[in-house]
């Protein structure tokens, strides 16, 4: 069941929704508030603005959820974008992006100017190592001087009372959806450090510019080769 979907389909189509639960491994479950998924150009922080007005050529808006970042971009750039929530994309289509397609990033084989993962939308490499696998894979389907843009955090004040995790990296972080009382499936998500970042990057042959900063130990990164 998309348990995610299901909620984004409820505001989508009456204003408002149960809530959106998302379990954790460190901590109580949060409210996830759903509006944020149909922000507006306005309501769209200062950090996702950034990366935008970085975008260029043919952009690849990846886990766009109901398009909102894609539906700004499209006024004046080729955008494709994408989600593995089926209830997702349709949303995305009766909001009017211009192409939204049902697809995993880990199978696209066209090649891009732009790669775009907004909301920490890099955390769906799930491990440092699943994020080691995505910086190769990323390689085969940037077109040359193309670049890769996120935003990530820094999570290590959330260990400030209680010892880092001994047994992984601390930023691999296992969640969970529960909608109306109905729980998904565990998946895992990366918050990466920019420490660890650069390193990585370095290692395997990338560029790594930090462009953007804000009080909430968010950043936005810009990737090249």
């Amino acid at each position: 069941m998309d348990i995610y979907g299901n909620a984004l389909l409820d505001f989508h189509r009456t204003g408002k929704a149960d809530i959106l639960w998302l379990h954790n491994s460190y901590d109580e479950p949060e409210e996830m508030p759903i509006e944020v998924f149909f922000r507006n150009e306005v309501e769209i922080p200062d950090i996702e603005l950034k990366a935008m007005q970085l975008c260029k050529g043919k952009i690849l808006d990846v886990g766009a959820g109901v398009g909102s970042h894609a539906l700004i971009l499209d006024k004046e750039f080729d955008v494709t974008a994408i989600d593995i929530s089926a209830i997702a994309t349709q949303i995305m289509k009766e909001r009017g992006v211009k192409n939204p397609l049902l697809k995993d990033f880990f199978t696209v084989e066209e090649k891009y100017d732009t790669l775009l993962f907004m909301m920490n939308g890099i955390g769906l490499t799930g491990t440092l190592q699943g994020f080691e696998n995505f910086l190769h894979n990323a390689k085969k389907i940037l077109n040359p001087k193309g670049q890769l843009l996120f935003d990530s955090s820094d999570i290590s004040y959330l260990y400030e009372d209680m010892p880092m995790p001994a047994d992984h990296y601390f930023g691999e972080i296992s969640y969970c959806y529960e909608y109306k009382k109905h729980k998904g499936s565990w998946f895992n998500w990366l918050y990466i450090d920019p420490t660890t970042l650069k390193r990585l990057c370095k290692q395997h042959g990338w560029n790594c510019n930090i462009v953007y900063k804000d009080e909430n130990d968010q950043y936005l990164a810009q990737l090249t080769l």
